[in-house]
């Protein structure tokens, strides 16, 4: 499929520190042009490297994006190495709630990717630890991300976050608040439903990578955008650290970024 020629132009594009961001109308439009920003940049790491190394959230923040990637033409897929961010503790691995199967439905089993490493098996500890080897065979070239409500990054949440990390993967307690998120996404369908661990890359496994492109459509997430553009870099805002990252592009909706 090619893709669409009518992309729209921001109705505001700013930098903050080293954040470039970028808000249009709708979701829609939100999606869309980071998609195409991904598709780009993959383009341009292939034209230069032999296998790029991408991370990729998931989350219904992201649905728009991995459809216009997945849309997207001129990219090699078989070059490409896939990993995701993030995984809930003691979901049964069927379950559709698993971000592994979220991301299997949305674009693994859509592309002729090259290598796709899931996050599965019954022993978490084991799992941080053989993630992380293959996290750190090679440089991550990109990660395709969103922000939580809370500001967290990845299930980097206020209480676990850790700027400094020398993990590369963790398992974590979910705050209250990231556990919400997932019913107010439609993902539970009440609190009681939702995991209280789960494993992560930590911020600096994700910050370690070349090139962050973020999608942060809805009004639920304005609060915690607005702490990432205008608060003090702390883990208060895990997602306050992007202001620091040289490559760092996000994308989020007239819902989001409300008014100043």
């Amino acid at each position: 499929m090619s893709e669409p020629l009518n992309v729209p132009n921001p109705v505001v594009k700013q930098t903050f520190d080293k954040l470039v961001l970028s808000v249009y109308r709708n979701r829609a439009e939100t999606g869309l042009a980071a998609g195409l920003a991904a598709a780009s940049t993959l383009r341009t790491l292939l034209a230069e490297k032999e296998r790029v190394r991408v991370v990729f959230a998931a989350a219904p923040s992201q649905n728009e994006t991995l459809e216009t990637l997945v849309a997207a033409s001129g990219i090699d897929w078989k070059r490409v190495v896939a990993f995701h961010m993030d995984e809930y503790v003691g979901l049964d691995a069927s379950a559709p709630q698993r971000f592994a199967q979220y991301l299997k439905t949305r674009i693994f089993d859509r592309l002729p990717f090259g290598e796709i490493h899931l996050m599965d098996g019954d022993n978490p500890k084991r799992l941080c630890s053989d993630y992380a080897q293959k996290l750190t065979a090679a440089p991550i070239d990109l990660v395709c991300m969103g922000v939580g409500e809370n500001g967290h990054i990845a299930f980097n949440d206020p209480p676990v976050a850790d700027f400094y990390d020398p993990k590369g993967v963790k398992i974590v307690e979910l705050d209250l608040s990231c556990r919400q998120q997932q019913v107010n996404d439609g993902c539970f369908p009440n609190l009681d439903a939702v995991p209280k661990q789960a494993v992560t890359l930590t911020i600096p496994a994700l910050f370690g990578a070349g090139q962050l492109i973020g999608t942060v459509p809805g009004e639920r997430k304005r609060a915690a955008v607005h702490q990432m553009l205008h608060g003090e870099i702390s883990t208060a805002c895990p997602a306050s650290i992007l202001r620091t990252h040289p490559n760092c592009l996000m994308f989020v909706d007239s819902d989001c970024f409300g008014k100043d």
